[in-house]
């Protein structure tokens, strides 16, 4: 069996470098694959983000509304198995849990939990966790950093651990609570003679090896120093895999800062993890020299194949503030580990926490009713002689009191149903077709105009369209009117056509189609009289067109006006560009004699937004001459001040 942890940074930019959720899964080639930074929400979940053939997915998603929270971390676990049911396979769990306090679960059903909500009540399984406040609890479990499979034959903890700077008291506080909760649920798992593994990004680097810039400050870092002592080689009970596995090998390093170019020059630390502990399968009490390092894993390292940087971008070597060429992939690469000798597992299903369960994926069951009442209204359309619209559109509370009909549906049988639509005070198993509500006020129009008398004609949709430009131009000095209707010519509003091209006679009012393959009823003008008007503003339209479009002498006369205009901003925004150019001086860098890039201070504090030059090369060890050569110096400033 193969386990994959990686931080993806963004579950759908990895899915569109790939192609396919399915091709990204499949490219790590992995029993079990976690992921970190999905950045997705649950109100975000398609099919095609979250199901892929041949592997059942478990997701935990932020859930908080803190500010800049949303969306911002997440986590998913993929098992690939042959089947979801009556399985035997250990990569298909028996148990799946989101968070570590199982008070999600509890949440979605209640509409305050989000607000703190303190009747939500630990699951008594939980004792462990006792001392520590449900506000926390829930806190913890709403940015979606955990989720928890049990395979049987180990519990395995999928974790995204929260990042907090050394000023930061609040996140430094929640980082602790995380951490601290989740040695409570593997201690208690481990006191049950359960094995663990914990797999994802930590954000905690442990020791001098494991960073490139390691400085006297390194070993007093608390998270550091907690890490370590939960590793074997300092009486703890976790094995660290990677480093049981190769304990001196330096530059091993899983996530490369992006705003430097710190991958060219492998300039890292190694903050993603595989943590394992409990006892290998066939431990005995009488066997000597058992452990689950040396009976089970076979191997384990650094995915670099997926690292952004390869050697052929060397031509993009220099940083200036971003690469000559755009690296697709995440800034984490991922690490890997095989496990062996683990036997099948009683016949079993996917827990309910699978994605395949999640209403938007899988659909909401039907009722009697709902199903009862598509067939009514299917029967009703039929009878009707109205083309069959889709049932997803029929809305039976609301379509009593509402008769428009769309634009997108506008083949109709004859006027004489328009005319006789029903009355307000009807019962929706009166009606037809479901009548879309956001009909064109013009269709409205149109139907009024019918109880009246009048023949109907029809007009394709691009003559409407400059109709009904046209007349929200006229409606007074309160509309709003376009760019466009400034151009156009006034249409006259007693509009005739010519029967001759349209081949109507008065009073017929079954059309022929427009040349888009729809049609739309509007009213010939007829004399006092009741016959159809007859004179030169008729014949002027022929062929279902109105000319509405401006002249060919105005249209030269405006875009020669708009070239010349747009000439002279162009010309003056160069000259401002020139004179900004003659007083702008980019300082060179003392250690390559080459010019610097700005950069602005984004950090709060007095220097927030001033600018400074620094080195345009991309960040390494300071003993190669290739990489950044730590030059400074703030854009007022006339003399510059190396970092180091």
């Amino acid at each position: 069996m193969k386990i994959v942890t990686y931080n993806i940074n963004g579950l759908r930019p990895r899915i569109s470098q790939h192609g396919s959720l399915l091709k990204l899964l499949n490219s790590l080639q992995a029993d079990i694959i976690c992921f970190q930074e999905t950045k997705l929400s649950r109100e975000e979940f398609t099919a095609d983000l979250v199901m892929a053939e041949g592997y059942e997915s478990f997701f935990s998603c932020t859930s908080t509304t803190g500010i800049g929270r949303t969306g911002y971390s997440g986590v998913a676990t993929f098992c690939r198995v042959n089947s979801a049911f009556s399985s035997k396979e250990v990569a298909l769990p028996v148990a799946a849990e989101e968070g570590f306090t199982g008070l999600l679960e509890q949440s979605r059903n209640r509409s305050n939990a989000m607000k703190k909500d303190l009747s939500l009540e630990v699951p008594a399984v939980l004792e462990c966790l006792e001392g520590i406040s449900k506000e926390e609890l829930l806190e913890v479990d709403s940015e979606g950093r955990c989720v928890i499979t049990d395979h049987g034959h180990f519990v395995l903890f999928n974790i995204y651990g929260p990042r907090a700077d050394h000023d930061d008291k609040e996140r430094t506080q929640f980082k602790l609570t995380f951490y601290n909760i989740l040695q409570k649920r593997w201690e208690a798992l481990l006191s049950q003679g359960k094995r663990v593994i914990i797999v994802g990004d930590l954000n905690i680097a442990p020791s001098a090896i494991d960073r490139c810039d390691a400085d006297p400050k390194f070993e007093e870092n608390q998270f550091r120093k907690w890490l370590r002592s939960l590793l074997v080689a300092n009486g703890g009970p976790f094995y660290d895999v990677f480093r049981s596995k190769h304990p001196d090998r330096t530059e091993a390093y899983t996530c490369w800062s992006t705003q430097t170019g710190a991958e060219q020059f492998n300039y890292g630390s190694r903050i993603d993890h595989i943590l394992i502990a409990g006892p290998c399968l066939h431990q005995d009490e009488k066997m000597e020299g058992h452990n689950i390092i040396d009976c089970h894993v076979t191997e384990c390292d650094i995915m670099t194949q997926f690292k952004r940087w390869k050697p052929e971008n060397v031509s993009s070597h220099r940083w200036k503030g971003g690469r000559n060429i755009k690296l697709e992939g995440s800034d984490h690469a991922p690490v890997c580990v095989s496990l062996g000798e683990f036997p099948d597992l009683p016949a079993h299903n996917t827990p309910s926490l699978a994605a395949r369960y999640v209403p938007r994926i899988r659909g909401f069951q039907q009722t009697i009713v709902t199903l009862l009442s598509k067939r009514q209204v299917a029967a009703e359309l039929k009878n009707h002689g109205v083309s069959q619209l889709s049932y997803d559109n029929v809305n039976m509370q609301s379509c009593g009191n509402n008769y428009k009909r769309s634009l997108d549906d506008c083949s109709v049988a004859d006027s004489a149903s328009i005319r006789n639509l029903p009355s307000s005070n009807q019962k929706c198993d009166d009606i037809g077709p479901s009548i879309n509500k956001h009909t064109s006020d013009t269709s409205v129009e149109a139907q009024e105009e019918t109880a009246s008398g009048g023949a109907w004609t029809k007009l394709n949709p691009q003559t409407l369209n400059k109709l009904k430009t046209s007349k929200k131009a006229r409606a007074g000095n309160s509309s709003q009117r376009t760019l466009s209707s400034y151009f156009q010519k006034t249409p006259n509003v007693r509009v005739g056509v010519d029967r001759a091209n349209f081949n109507i006679l008065h009073g017929q009012e079954d059309a022929t189609v427009g040349q888009n393959g729809c049609c739309l009823l509007i009213k010939e003008v007829n004399s006092p009289n009741g016959t159809p008007v007859d004179n030169d503003e008729n014949k002027s339209f022929s062929n279902s067109q109105l000319d509405l479009s401006p002249s060919v002498s105005d249209i030269d006369a405006c875009s020669s006006s708009q070239k010349e205009k747009s000439d002279v901003a162009l010309c003056e925004w160069q000259r401002i560009q020139q004179l900004m150019d003659k007083h702008k001086q980019v300082p060179l860098c003392k250690g390559h004699k080459e010019p610097c890039v700005p950069r602005v201070v984004k950090k709060p504090g007095p220097n927030l937004g001033r600018k400074f030059y620094v080195c345009c090369r991309a960040e390494g060890p300071s003993s190669n001459r290739e990489t950044n050569c730590g030059y400074f110096e703030w854009a007022a400033s006339k003399s510059g001040k190396k970092r180091r």
